[in-house]
């Protein structure tokens, strides 16, 4: 085999890209005022030194452990709760903006203007609801039901639904509609070629994409806790404000842990799926 056969043809093009790329990214790096040499700097690294020498050793008194585990369950009640609430959202807005699932795409029809009109909304409504961060719904609910985890629920059911939503629609609409079109053509309805034609090719993603979220609303709730939405959020608030840097140790070692254990559940069910 000769060395011109082994050369990648599209190499030139890529390595054209990458430096335009390149130069496109550091104007941005300038405005944002990154300056990765600071972090080298004498002052600067004696600080970071002295800062993370105090999360150690972490603290495992009995006392403590057991807000700990307080805290934790009000952390996985609260992100499980807001997932659960953004699903009741997410899956009827999903459903109702996928041009795809539509009885007009199955049947290989046009949309009407009212249809596209109506769906065009829905798609605002899901720009409003996931372009709000949750803090900002945190500090709003707080004020209604008080300190605690059922102001950091709605936060999350509220602007996780929207980003469930869009996604969701997204694999669905890339999605093969070629079984849920032939049952469709067989004389099956539309929920029944949604179920049995388009769900079991994109289950995995579905579910892969959902249990990242649930993640995601465990670390949401980190700074959800500092607005007083309780969970380890609020106990890490506590800690850092006593400058107490064995128990955020630990709490950041609680974090791990939850993280650790959403990636084997995500595996457990694509296995199960597949």
């Amino acid at each position: 085999m000769s060395v011109r056969s082994l050369r990648d043809p599209a190499a030139l093009g890529r390595l054209g890209w990458s430096i335009v790329a390149l130069v496109c990214l550091w104007p941005l790096l300038v405005i944002a005022q990154f300056r990765p040499g600071a972090l080298f700097e004498a002052g600067n690294l004696d600080a970071m030194g002295h800062f993370l020498a105090g999360f150690w050793p972490p603290e495992v008194s009995g006392f403590f452990l057991q807000l700990l585990w307080t805290a934790t369950l009000e952390t996985l009640a609260m992100a499980t709760a807001g997932i659960a609430l953004a699903l009741l959202l997410a899956v009827p807005l999903s459903l109702a903006v996928t041009r795809s699932l539509s009885a007009a795409s199955l049947a290989g029809g046009r949309h009407s203007l009212v249809v596209s009109a109506v769906r065009a909304m829905l798609r605002l409504l899901l720009v409003v609801l996931r372009g709000v961060p949750e803090l900002v719904w945190a500090l709003v609910f707080v004020r209604v039901f008080g300190l605690g985890p059922a102001a950091g629920v709605l936060a999350l059911g509220i602007t996780y639904g929207g980003m469930l939503a869009k996604v969701f629609s997204e694999i669905l609409e890339s999605g093969d509609l070629r079984p849920a079109r032939a049952l469709m053509e067989a004389g099956s309805g539309r929920t029944g070629a949604l179920l049995y034609g388009l769900l079991p090719g994109v289950s995995q993603e579905l579910v892969s994409y959902t249990v990242y979220r649930w993640e995601c609303a465990v670390r949401a709730s980190v700074v959800m806790g500092f607005v007083g939405a309780g969970g380890l959020g609020q106990l890490m608030d506590q800690s850092m404000k006593m400058l107490n840097g064995g128990e955020a140790a630990t709490i950041l070692a609680t974090f791990l842990v939850l993280v650790l254990g959403a990636d084997a559940l995500s595996a457990w069910l694509r296995r199960r799926l597949a």
